[in-house]
């Protein structure tokens, strides 16, 4: 088990995520069907290529989806009851085929269930970065965490 349990977070705590990803052309092509995107900007070479962006773009569910799997092994693995939440999803700067992202994640608040005694809720903030730097996604996770046994 990877995740940390409630008890064991505090406001503040920091991690980066391993490993980085490299995204591949087909990636962006299973997201983008699966799921039912026409959007040509994700699938049509000649069209995403007459855009500004002058190539395909990565479709934005398949970054966020990766981000947060990025981060459930450090995180939530075999402590999460249950996600509540995810707000505030931006996506500040685009991601192409061949960036290679990574995540980082930051809590940011916790509080007592009033609910469930034997569980507390923390908000993560969760950011992915290419290997430039740059912000490409960025989000507010709510999960609902089992307490440590002790």
């Amino acid at each position: 088990m990877g995740g940390r349990f409630y008890d064991e977070w505090v406001i503040g705590d920091r991690l980066s995520h391993q490993p980085h990803r490299t995204v591949t052309e087909t990636d962006n092509l299973l997201i983008t069907t699966l799921t039912h995107n026409p959007q040509p900007l994700h699938l049509d070479a000649e069209a995403a290529g007459a855009s500004e962006f002058g190539r395909i773009l990565v479709n934005g569910t398949f970054t966020f989806a990766l981000m947060v799997g990025l981060s459930v092994r450090d995180t939530t693995l075999g402590t999460l009851v249950a996600n509540l939440g995810y707000d505030k999803v931006r996506m500040p700067a685009p991601v192409f085929i061949g960036d290679t992202l990574r995540a980082e994640t930051e809590v940011i608040a916790l509080r007592d269930s009033k609910s469930r005694p034997d569980a507390g809720i923390v908000t993560f903030e969760h950011r992915m970065l290419n290997q430039r730097g740059d912000l490409v996604c960025v989000c507010e996770r709510t999960a609902l965490l089992k307490r440590s046994a002790a």
